[in-house]
């Protein structure tokens, strides 16, 4: 059990023995109650507000209560010392032998150290990048993909069944456009002048191998036939072939998803009819005019009966039309049945949006509680876009033109850790640049780097150490100093980081951790360049150096652990 865990059950038997006493009422509520690191690492090891949280319940002064607790606590062997701080705050000093126990217990673990013993329970749907299928992954969809993946992998260690989602947008205009643009390439292909590319139409290079495989396969049979001869073939085979481009494309990031989620097959199997059923059954949708857009409203515009979701019943500005006055579905319409469908397999619902979906947040958050009733979760995660630099200055990315830097690009130039690392390495809805540069820097402003380091300097120090016959031992870990002591402290920190990351959603939480225990690992390790006898390896003194190799090992694990969450290799050399 995790230290935390345990210091836990520790406060509730304390509890348990004042409610015998009868200083606290049995049905007293304790689910405020916290064990945790205090803020200042001078007040102690660890710290809980519970004589702030009870004291009421128990008719007393916090102080007051504090010290009966505090009583308890002190009888502890696992406690070394209990202070009352402030207004009833109580801090304890825990025995070395119970940070040298954590050692031993993170050494069996491995690479499960920190996955909760009680596993979470129910299955999380991730859906993420989801970009329409138009060409390949640039940039802008790269912090989304490695933030939805890095999560999904977090959910999982947690416990969680996890499907890694894609919905393809397969059924709207711009896939008209996608195959009105390959169309123009077939014919490029089969010796065609086609002159400039429309405006309108994809100009990327990317649609050539797909001019000339359709050239191949259907020669000329398209190439002077009407638009509706060819327009749906061509839809499928261009759609399919941008599909294989962008699972190529996210294999390069190591990101593989389950489900590839069709929107055109979602309709075709009446998705959206059965949303709409269910919702009018519940009188959620209704017939009515649909409100004119709020401040100037256009000189066309003509109020028109249309089939309205009652959005602003689940907190929304204003009701949904679900369809368009031609009886197609609206996109939001369609979002809302893809919604229905994920919910029919997943207990939770979490989408990794783009910023600029912000504005479409409230309706399908009401969406999702009306077709699922309230029974299940949905969370919405905002992505900033990334402004990519190099040396500082911006580049300049135009989709339009056909001109814009791809992930592959960027992947094969700094590599994909890098990519991975560097996109969580602030909170998703923060912006963030990404300078070509700074990225592949070896320094300790880069936290890929000065992660990295850290754990191919911990493997350089045990191949040197094994050369001169020593190895990693617990056997002497009475030998440890307070140095020592505090980077294992920061090591029973790791399953709290899992269990509040995974709670909130935020993978970003694990880089940030990662980064200060790479810090506090180069920290003590340079400590030894001036005091000798703060060395991790001390040849002449092989009890303490087996016993700082196993405490290296150790760091070496939790950083291992932590990499593999965020997709990235934890290097042996640098």
């Amino acid at each position: 059990m995790p230290l935390y865990a345990q210091f836990a059950d520790h406060l509730n038997a304390a509890l348990d023995a004042l409610v015998a006493d009868g200083a606290l009422p049995e049905d007293a509520n304790r689910s405020p109650v916290t064990v945790e690191p205090p803020r200042d690492a001078a007040h102690g090891d660890l710290s809980t507000n519970a004589a702030m949280v009870l004291a009421k319940q128990a008719q007393m002064k916090p102080r007051d209560f504090a010290e009966k607790l505090a009583a308890e606590l002190d009888k502890l062997d696992d406690v070394a010392s209990v202070e009352i701080a402030g207004p009833g705050f109580i801090n304890m000093r825990l025995a070395d032998v119970v940070w040298h126990r954590e050692l031993h217990d993170i050494a069996n673990a491995g690479a499960d150290y920190g996955r909760p013993q009680v596993p979470a329970k129910g299955m999380v749907n991730v859906e993420y990048v989801s970009a329409n299928p138009t060409g390949p992954m640039h940039m802008g969809h790269c912090r989304g993909a490695v933030v939805g993946d890095a999560l999904a992998s977090l959910l999982e260690y947690a416990g969680h069944d996890v499907t890694r989602e894609y919905y393809v947008n397969d059924a709207g205009g711009q896939v008209d456009v996608l195959a009105r643009s390959a169309h123009l390439r077939y014919l490029e292909a089969l010796g065609r002048d086609i002159g400039e590319i429309p405006e309108g139409l994809y100009p990327g290079d990317y649609l050539i191998p797909v001019g000339d495989r359709l050239a191949k396969e259907h020669c000329e049979t398209y190439a002077d036939a009407p638009e509706e001869q060819w327009l749906g073939l061509f839809r499928r085979e261009a759609v399919a072939d941008m599909l294989v481009m962008i699972r190529n494309d996210l294999a390069l990031l190591g990101i593989n998803h389950d489900v590839f989620a069709s929107e055109a097959e979602l309709q075709a199997a009446g998705k959206p009819e059965a949303a709409e059923a269910f919702l009018r059954e519940r009188n959620l949708v209704f017939d009515g005019l649909l409100e004119a857009p709020k401040g100037k409203t256009p000189d066309d515009w003509e109020p028109v009966e249309l089939p309205l979701f009652r959005s602003t019943q689940f907190g929304d500005d204003q009701d949904r039309p679900i369809r368009k006055s031609d009886g197609k579905w609206t996109y939001f319409g369609a979002d809302m049945a893809y919604h229905f469908q994920k919910a029919e397999k997943a207990d939770a619902l979490i989408n990794i949006w783009g910023a600029d979906h912000a504005g479409t947040v409230k309706r399908i958050k009401a969406a999702v509680e009306a077709l699922t009733e309230g029974k299940t979760q949905f969370d919405i995660k905002l992505v900033q876009m990334v402004r990519l630099l190099r040396d500082g200055e911006p580049v300049k990315m135009s989709k339009r033109s056909g001109k814009f830097v791809t992930l592959a690009d960027v992947v094969n130039e700094v590599g994909k850790d890098v990519v991975r690392f560097t996109m969580l390495t602030r909170k998703a809805d923060a912006q963030m640049d990404f300078d070509f540069a700074k990225v592949v820097e070896a320094s300790k402003d880069n936290p890929v780097f000065y992660v990295q380091y850290a754990h191919a300097r911990i493997c350089s120090t045990l191949r040197k150490a094994e050369a001169e016959g020593i190895m990693p031992s617990p056997d002497y870990l009475d030998r440890l100093g307070e140095e020592d002591l505090a980077l294992i402290k920061l090591l029973a920190q790791w399953p709290r980081i899992i269990e509040s990351a995974a709670s909130a959603r935020e993978p970003h939480r694990i880089a940030f951790y990662l980064h200060d225990l790479a810090a506090a690992y180069h920290a003590f390790f340079n400590l030894g360049h001036d005091q000798t006898d703060k060395r991790v390896l001390i040849l002449d003194d092989p009890e303490i150096s087996s016993a700082r190799l196993f405490l290296s090992a150790n760091i070496r694990q939790i950083l291992r652990n932590g990499l593999s969450l965020m997709g990235v290799e934890a290097a042996d050399k640098m």
